[in-house]
């Protein structure tokens, strides 16, 4: 029996999560839930309905995991201890410094329906905790260093397209090479955000807009660009969907240490993304986690997860001996 998925939201993740779906034949899509009108989301998959989200709790038992796909500011901190309530559920829960809070209310309603409900899983936060957790545990003795991109912003592009006279934009951010270099060789360099990461933006002006007032906004916008090195292009609509229309990401985890005598012993350990879609592989990641969900249930386990609480085993549709034999 395959598991039953439903969707909740149907933009670039939701999108992803049924492309991930149509790949792993141990899941199937149920439902896909929507707060547009129903009549007006065309999904892929034939014959599965779309439903108002708010027709949701009449479909419970037709679905053993809901995966949540909307946003971190303002869906998910109601959407997921809300349907943990209904629902096996997985999110992408983005927002680092609101996990902790994020987690006590997912499961406190989780708990209390019997339900697991799985939090912040993706690539960031997500595959790279993992790995930020395991260089901790293995080399205690030792530095963090995260780099993102090069890779599109969802969010800075949206502040982008929020500036005076922008049309449209796009934005990336860059690891700054040097700095990455000097991780990758062991100096263990202090660095700071602007000594890390460069931001570069692709803007479409409307007409007649004053094209430097459009970069001086948005370089010194505080918490976006301000802190980086940021250069501006000013593009035509037609250079921004020929050139800039995917959303890819990617990036690098490493984790500097040393053993040994006098601690004299160097070692590095480097885990990197590099993905032709952000939201695709996000979800890919999303239905992993949502088969996790659905055992971890299934065994009578309930309340919140993240990534640091599940073994890999339950990621994966085959079973121990397949994985002792092939993986191990």
């Amino acid at each position: 029996m395959s598991i039953r998925i439903g969707i909740l939201g149907y933009g670039n993740l939701g999108k992803g999560v049924e492309y991930a779906i149509a790949q792993n034949d141990d899941l199937s899509l149920k439902a896909v839930f929507t707060r547009r009108d129903p009549s007006t989301v065309k999904i892929m998959t034939k014959d599965v309905p779309v439903y108002s989200v708010n027709d949701a709790a009449a479909h419970a038992s037709e679905i053993d995991v809901l995966i949540l796909c909307g946003g971190s500011a303002n869906d998910l901190p109601v959407q997921t201890p809300e349907f943990a309530k209904l629902f096996n559920v997985v999110d992408s829960f983005d927002t680092h410094a609101r996990i902790p809070e994020h987690f006590a209310n997912v499961d406190k309603a989780a708990k209390e329906a019997g339900k697991v409900g799985i939090i912040s899983i993706g690539w960031d936060p997500g595959l790279f905790s993992l790995i930020r957790m395991y260089g901790n545990a293995v080399l205690p003795e030792g530095k963090d260093y995260t780099f993102w991109g090069k890779g599109v912003s969802q969010g800075h592009s949206d502040a982008i397209r929020r500036v005076k006279g922008v049309k449209n934009g796009k934005q990336y951010t860059i690891p700054v090479e040097s700095a990455l270099e000097r991780v990758r060789n062991g100096e263990n360099p202090e660095l700071t955000t602007r000594e890390k990461h460069t931001r570069e933006c692709f803007v479409v002006p409307e007409e007649g807009a004053d094209l430097a007032q459009i970069e001086k906004d948005i370089k010194t916008m505080p918490n976006y660009f301000s802190d980086y090195d940021t250069t501006v292009h000013f593009i035509t609509e037609e250079e921004l969907i020929k050139n800039h229309s995917g959303i890819p990401h990617g990036g690098f985890v490493i984790r500097t240490g040393t053993t040994g005598e006098n601690n004299q012993t160097k070692h590095t350990v480097e885990f990197s993304l590099k993905l032709g879609s952000n939201p695709e592989f996000t979800s890919s990641v999303l239905c992993a986690f949502a088969r996790a969900a659905y055992r971890l249930n299934a065994e009578g386990v309930s309340g919140c997860k993240t990534i640091f609480d599940i073994a890999p085993a339950y990621l994966c549709k085959q079973n121990p001996d397949e994985l002792r034999s092939h993986l191990l």
